[in-house]
């Protein structure tokens, strides 16, 4: 199965993740804004709230076309301390976030050069912390990407901030860790 790179990537990304097939990255494909290649969607106390790490546009000079393994992340605004505290803000009361806080952290405060790197690192994170170990590699030529079509028809999980909207379906991943931490495995089974 051939996958876009993703940061922090929805459920439904590691529900396809999760099936045992082995997992190319495509990282001859251009680069494609406003989608989960550089953004994420996480629960906040208003509402959903999207991530998005910028991108050094000198990579697109002219109008030219950039490959996904080449385009580097822009820190001319703080994006990471601006996430790292969205994310504090919006998982600071849910049941696993004091818990794991500090393995995230540590991603947040590297200054990463490349998106696709950055976002391995997350993914590789993200697995360890649910116990899936799958085989993933980036492809060698390009190939295109499976459609994955986020899903709004998840079945629900607790969430922090349910009460106030309603159950918010196939966030980041980041928001089943920090609900359900070792559990996140079983909802993804059930997938």
């Amino acid at each position: 199965m051939v996958n876009v790179s993703s940061y922090l990537p929805p459920i439904s990304w590691f529900a396809q993740l999760n099936l045992g097939e082995p997992i190319l990255l495509e990282q001859y494909e251009h680069f494609h804004k406003q989608t989960i290649r550089n953004r994420c969607t996480i629960d906040s106390p208003n509402g959903p709230l999207h991530l998005t790490v910028p991108i050094d546009k000198s990579n697109f000079s002219a109008g030219a076309k950039c490959l996904m393994r080449d385009v580097r992340i822009s820190y001319r605004t703080d994006w990471q301390h601006q996430h790292w505290n969205a994310i504090q803000s919006s998982y600071f009361n849910s049941p696993f976030f004091e818990y794991l806080q500090d393995d995230f952290r540590p991603l947040f405060q590297r200054r990463w050069t490349y998106l696709m790197d950055m976002n391995e690192a997350f993914i590789d994170l993200c697995c360890q912390l649910i116990d899936i170990h799958p085989q993933i590699q980036r492809t060698t030529d390009f190939i295109g990407t499976s459609p994955i079509q986020p899903s709004s028809a998840l079945p629900p999980y607790y969430q922090v901030f349910a009460h106030k909207h309603g159950f918010l379906s196939d966030l980041s991943i980041i928001d089943l860790i920090f609900n359900l931490a070792g559990e996140s495995l079983i909802y993804l089974n059930k997938l």
